[in-house]
């Protein structure tokens, strides 16, 4: 009986599948990690400080190697008995010191794109006819008292020294005296080679190196320091007397195989942490690991829900947004399963209906509303007729009846005034040539000129290419009302319109300005503004007329302007594109 309750028969299989996964995966993975933990810890601490010795090694070479070549182009300078030549000298001109320096000197300046660690080479001499410039220095008492000279007239090798740590605390130099020829020559010559400050702290920032390095010269104090909290640019530091954390580990102090660099030395220090870090990421990793195998396969299934619910849910959202006339396309990263194909589907439903919508409904609409506002155009200029067909024939009596008294001024305004309502028997006719155009508005000039005689006078300058081009029926003539009536009639002085009509660029520009009463700046902002907002008619309707069927035939390929100051005259410019074919609108 105590056998039959305590059989795996009555274990729910939830609970069979949590034992089988405890003691045949989870627990024999943890036991696997620990012991492979403990044995290797003390193999990866002593490897890592192998490592670390290596990477010290690596950084002291690499300086040497720097080193190395700036004393190999010094050696090569100090025998270079072309240089000594150069430099001893007396150049009469600046044209014989710059051919000389063409030919000896001009070649040298190829060590800096050829050696990496070399930032420039510079001369010092006391030769007074040479110009220094190029990397040639004047030798100066000044010079004299700086640090750098100082120890190289006591030493009798080139040195090595880190420059003013104020400016380059990266800088370092070797300097050297040209005294091969000591007995031979007159002048004095140094060579000085700068190391290239990156070069410099890439050496010692080594990315493989966690700790600080420190570059000390014979007298132990810091020339150089990857750590970033020890003040070693301004203050001479004694590597000795610095004050490092207690789990500090020290290796071993390498010194520099240079003869010039006497007791230099580079010596690293690293944190006994850090050493251990490796291996708290393994303690780390293996708590990881047995975590991942215990709550992976739940969260493989609460995964696999989420992304078929929220993806499900994300395209019913974007179905009921299409109801509001909102056709978002979904943003998914291209999933192949049956839910991503479903989405892909969705948006290329989405973007066509929305294409449709916009090439047929609002395509209709936008003709629909052009319509309408051609209409309302015409229909505002057909308020402004009175019965024109019955004034055109009164006037073609008037005009005869006039002829047959000799009054031929007065014939010839009646002649003028008729082609004026002739034309606007024909307002099916939208396209006229710029001839046409200028023929009308100079009958309308001529009866203006026989209404005010004398007060009025104009002005045409027509470019002959521009007669045959086409434009919309009586675009211009509205201006030349407005100009005549409420320009020139409003004031008391004599009124001159000016007009002037030119090809340019391929475009008809056309410009028309007076000398009459003109607009302040309100009226003129107000009247823009009404021309921008497409206002009903109101007033203006001439201006208004031309402006809206400008928009309706050329859209927004043309430039209206308008400049008016109260007192001196309004001008304006219609720039539209020139064209000699009649093409359907």
């Amino acid at each position: 009986m105590l056998f039959k309750k305590y059989s795996l028969n009555n274990v729910k299989l939830r609970n069979k599948l949590l034992l089988l996964y405890i003691f045949c995966v989870f627990l024999p993975i943890l036991l696997t990690n620990i012991i492979f933990y403990n044995v290797t810890a003390n193999n990866i601490k002593a490897q890592k400080m192998d490592d670390i010795e290596l990477v010290v090694d690596q950084i002291t070479n690499e300086f040497n190697n720097a080193v190395d070549q700036a004393i190999g182009i010094s050696s090569g300078f100090y025998t270079n008995t072309r240089i000594y030549d150069f430099f001893e000298t007396e150049y009469e001109t600046a044209i014989d010191y710059i051919e000389a320096y063409d030919f000896y000197l001009r070649e040298y300046s190829r060590f800096s794109p050829l050696y990496y660690s070399i930032q420039s080479i510079s001369f010092y001499t006391d030769n007074p006819s040479f110009i220094y410039a190029g990397g040639i220095r004047p030798l100066t008492e000044h010079t004299k008292e700086e640090k750098w000279y100082r120890l190289l007239t006591e030493a009798n090798h080139p040195i090595i020294i880190r420059t003013n740590p104020a400016t380059d605390s990266g800088l370092f130099s070797v300097i050297r005296e040209l005294d091969y020829h000591k007995n031979k020559y007159n002048h004095k010559k140094i060579v000085r080679i700068d190391l290239n400050p990156l070069t410099i702290k890439q050496i010692f920032n080594n990315a493989a190196f966690t700790g600080e390095v420190y570059l000390l010269n014979g007298e132990r104090n810091i020339e150089f320091s990857s750590n970033e909290e020890v003040n070693w640019r301004t203050e001479q530091l004694h590597f000795d007397a610095l004050e490092f954390p207690e789990d500090t580990i020290f290796t071993k102090e390498r010194m520099l195989s240079q003869n010039y660099l006497e007791g230099w030395r580079v010596a690293g220090t690293i944190s006994e942490n850090e050493i251990l870090e490796e291996l708290y990421k393994s303690r780390e990793f293996i708590v990881i690991l047995a975590s991942i195998n215990l709550l992976f396969p739940t969260l493989l299934i609460v995964l696999i829900s989420k992304s078929i619910h929220s993806r499900l849910l994300r395209v019913l959202k974007h179905m009921k947004r299409m109801k509001k006339q909102k056709f978002d396309i979904i943003n998914f990263p291209g999933d192949k399963d049956e839910i991503g194909e479903l989405t892909n589907e969705f948006n290329k439903m989405s973007q066509t209906i929305n294409r449709l919508i916009n090439e047929v409904y609002a395509s209709n609409i936008e003709k629909k509303d052009l319509q309408l506002r051609e209409k309302q155009a015409q229909l505002s200029a057909l308020q402004s007729q009175i019965n024109p067909h019955f004034l055109f024939n009164a006037l073609e009596t008037i005009r005869m009846r006039s002829m047959i008294k000799g009054e031929k001024e007065t014939a010839k305004i009646i002649q003028n005034m008729a082609k004026i309502f002739r034309n606007s028997l024909t307002w099916g006719k939208d396209w006229v040539t710029v001839r046409d155009e200028l023929c009308l508005i100079i009958c309308f000039l001529e009866i203006q000129k026989y209404r005010f005689g004398d007060k009025m006078e104009y002005e045409l300058d027509i470019d002959e290419e521009a007669y045959d081009y086409i434009i919309p029926n009586m675009v211009f003539l509205p201006f030349v009302e407005n100009a005549s009536i409420h320009g020139i009639e409003s004031v008391k002085e004599k009124g001159i319109i000016q007009i002037r009509v030119e090809k340019n660029d391929g475009e008809i520009v056309y410009e028309i300005s007076d000398n009459g009463a003109g607009m302040d700046e309100e009226k003129l902002a107000s009247l823009i503004e009404t021309l921008k907002n497409e206002e009903n008619m109101g007033e203006n309707v001439g201006i208004k007329n031309v402006y809206y069927r400008l928009k309706l035939h050329y859209k927004n390929h043309f430039d209206f302007s308008i400049n008016s100051r109260p007192g001196q005259g309004t001008t304006v410019q219609i720039k539209l594109p020139a064209e000699k074919n009649n093409i359907s609108k």
